[in-house]
C-alpha cells in the first residue's frame, strides 16, 4: 500500500452529518479534510479549487443535487467519490456515474473503513498508470540511444535537459510528435484528452490536466481554469470583467477565460507580459 496522503472534500447540506463524518476520517492518520461544503455550488468550486484525491458527497441537497455535481465536474479534475446518503433508492444511479461505493446513512464504521480503503487502492492504481505513461515516454527516447545517456535519463527526473528545451511527447496512432514546451500557447481539456494548441495547430493528447500540469514549467505556464492552462509568455492583453473573472488574449487571438478561482495567477501574468 501507498504511504501518500489522501485529500478529502465533504459535501452535505446538514452541518452535523458534515461533522460526524470528519471526525470518523480523522481516525484515519493518511486523511485530509481540505474543505466542507454545503450545497453543490460549494462542491465545485471546492473540486476546482483544491483537486482533492476523493469526494464525500451526498445525494440529496438544495439545488445542484449530488448526481448534478458530478456530472458538472470536468474529467481532469474528478476525484474519487463516495456517495453518502439516507436514500438507497439512488444506488444504481451513482454506480453508473462511476462511485467509489454508495454509503447509507447513519454511516457504518466498519463500512466507512471499507470505503477508504477502496479509494486507497484505486488511486494507487491510478499513480501506476501514471507512471506506466511516463515509462513508455521514457522506452520512446530510449530508442537508437547507448548505454551513457540511458543512464542520465534513469538518473534524471525530469530529464536533465534545459526546460527551455522541453518537448512535451504526444503520440497519435503510430506517430509521436515531439512538440516544443516553448511553442505552446494554451491546453484545454476535452474529457480524458487534452488539446495542445501549438503554433496554429492542434494535438490531442490522452492525459490528466494534473499529470500535464507536473511535465509544464510552472513559470512558463499558469493554471487560469480547472480546464485551461496558458503560457504566460504568449498573453498580450487582460481584460477585467464586473463579476470578477479575467479574460486574456493571447499573441495568436485566442481569448481565454480566467475562472475567479486562479485570479491569484494573475500576478503572475502580468509580470510576464
Amino acid at each position: 500500500m501507498s504511504d501518500r496522503r489522501l485529500s478529502v472534500v465533504i459535501v452535505d447540506d446538514e452541518p452535523l452529518a458534515r461533522r460526524g463524518l470528519r471526525l470518523r476520517l480523522g481516525q484515519h492518520a493518511d486523511i485530509d479534510v481540505v474543505a466542507e461544503c454545503g450545497n453543490g455550488r460549494e462542491a465545485l468550486a471546492a473540486v476546482g479549487e483544491h483537486l482533492p484525491d476523493l469526494l464525500f458527497l451526498d445525494v440529496r441537497m438544495p439545488g445542484i443535487d449530488g448526481m448534478e455535481v458530478v456530472r458538472q465536474i470536468q474529467a481532469d479534475a474528478m476525484p474519487l467519490v463516495i456517495f453518502v446518503t439516507a436514500y438507497d433508492r439512488f444506488a444504481v444511479e451513482a454506480f453508473e456515474l462511476h462511485a467509489v461505493d454508495y454509503l447509507l446513512k447513519p454511516v457504518d464504521s466498519e463500512r466507512l473503513d471499507a470505503a477508504v480503503e477502496r479509494a486507497r487502492h484505486l488511486l494507487d492504481e491510478r499513480a501506476a498508470a501514471e507512471d506506466k505513461v511516463r515509462l513508455m515516454a521514457l522506452l520512446q527516447r530510449m530508442e537508437g540511444a547507448g548505454d551513457g545517456d540511458l543512464t542520465a535519463w534513469l538518473d534524471e527526473t525530469p530529464p536533465a535537459r534545459p526546460r527551455e528545451h522541453a518537448r512535451l511527447t504526444i503520440r497519435d496512432g503510430s506517430e509521436v510528435a515531439l512538440v516544443p514546451m516553448a511553442d505552446i500557447d494554451w491546453v484545454d481539456a476535452a474529457g480524458d484528452y487534452m488539446c495542445v494548441h501549438a503554433q496554429g495547430q492542434t494535438h490531442v493528447m490522452r492525459s490528466t490536466m494534473k499529470a500535464l500540469e507536473r511535465q509544464l514549467d510552472p513559470e512558463r505556464f499558469a493554471r487560469i481554469h480547472r480546464s485551461t492552462i496558458v503560457n504566460v509568455d504568449r498573453v498580450v492583453k487582460v481584460g477585467s470583467h464586473i463579476n470578477g473573472e479575467f479574460f486574456l488574449t493571447l499573441k495568436c487571438g485566442a481569448r481565454l477565460k480566467m475562472s475567479r478561482t486562479y485570479r491569484d495567477r494573475i500576478d503572475q501574468i502580468l509580470a510576464a507580459s
